[in-house]
């Protein structure tokens, strides 16, 4: 298995990250362990890192990849959602830094067997990251109501074209099952206007995503990780996200704010009643972005967005 990805942002996440070389990090979406590998070869021997991925091929390759670091690296196969249970078990209650990158890896767009690409026309629908269970693709083609189809492409793809798109999944799928990709590409062409073919990239990049992300909960999974994750941070510990479209960036945007100014008293209001206290500071006024270089290097970093909140250190 040759799994390949290019890191975004690596040493801008590593630099943001690192607080204390001795110290025990996470990497909740560990894939090839890019990131990872930069961060161990700036840990003491005493730095540990904890590796967590729900794709079992992602985790073997970074067994393969962080192999010279192995005596200090623990995998766990799972959800980030599941950190703090799993840290639990593991009897940590608090870590230096966690970082994780939400992009689809270049290997799995590229691996027509996962099914995350439209590119590859025969691939069969399945777009999970982890395969040990829960529906595919494929499966919210050929169960979800019409009414649900058109809000996940609406609100996850957002889809210009997602109510027409939706009535022809439907129509096709009561005498012919949508098993590839090749399939739904060609429903979407028809789907969309040509004027809008030509001018707006592939037409099926914004159905692909949608799917993806409701396959996989991406978003349902992020909002409700975020608080526990800054719970879970060391005081000066930091969280590293980086995000890959809109919808990601606005709920980290959203989530690191209110837990740097949690207070609910009215702005008028001459002293805090709600006792809401802040957890720490957000590091990034602004998000950190690809340089110029890396971005013709790697197409795939143009949307990559970094942001870094910091534990407060009297908490």
């Amino acid at each position: 298995m040759n799994f390949s990805h290019t890191s975004v942002l690596p040493d801008e996440t590593i630099d943001a990250l690192l607080t204390d070389p001795d110290g025990l990090y996470v990497d909740g979406t560990l894939g090839g362990g890019g990131h990872s590998y930069l961060l161990l070869g700036r840990l003491s021997e005493k730095g540990r890192l904890i590796g967590i991925d729900q794709d079992a091929d992602a985790l073997a390759a970074a067994k393969e990849r962080l192999q010279p670091y192995h005596a200090r690296v623990q995998f766990l196969q799972s959800n980030y959602a599941q950190m703090k249970q799993l840290l639990f078990e593991q009897e940590i209650s608090e870590v230096d830094g966690i970082m994780l990158d939400l992009g689809v890896s270049s290997w799995q767009l590229d691996e027509p067997d996962r099914g995350f690409s439209y590119m590859a026309e025969e691939a069969p629908l399945d777009m999970r990251m982890d395969r040990r269970g829960g529906l595919t693709a494929a499966d919210i083609l050929e169960t979800y109501d019409v009414g649900e189809l058109t809000r996940i492409l609406r609100t996850y793809g957002e889809e210009r074209y997602a109510a027409r798109i939706a009535a022809n999944i439907v129509k096709v799928r009561e005498t012919t099952p949508i098993k590839t990709a090749g399939q739904l590409n060609e429903i979407i062409r028809r789907s969309v206007p040509a004027k809008s073919q030509r001018t707006g990239g592939h037409p099926s990049k914004r159905t692909f995503q949608a799917l993806r992300i409701e396959v996989n909960a991406e978003l349902d999974v992020l909002e409700q990780s975020i608080d526990s994750m800054i719970d879970l941070l060391k005081p000066g510990g930091r969280l590293c996200i980086i995000t890959f479209h809109s919808l990601e960036d606005r709920i980290v945007k959203q989530a690191f704010k209110r837990n740097e100014n949690p207070c609910t008293c009215p702005p008028d209001s001459p002293v805090c009643v709600c006792g809401k206290k802040s957890k720490g500071r957000v590091v990034t006024r602004k998000p950190i972005l690809p340089s110029e270089k890396e971005m013709e290097e790697n197409s795939r970093s143009k949307s990559a967005k970094l942001r870094v909140f910091e534990k407060a250190k009297d908490v």
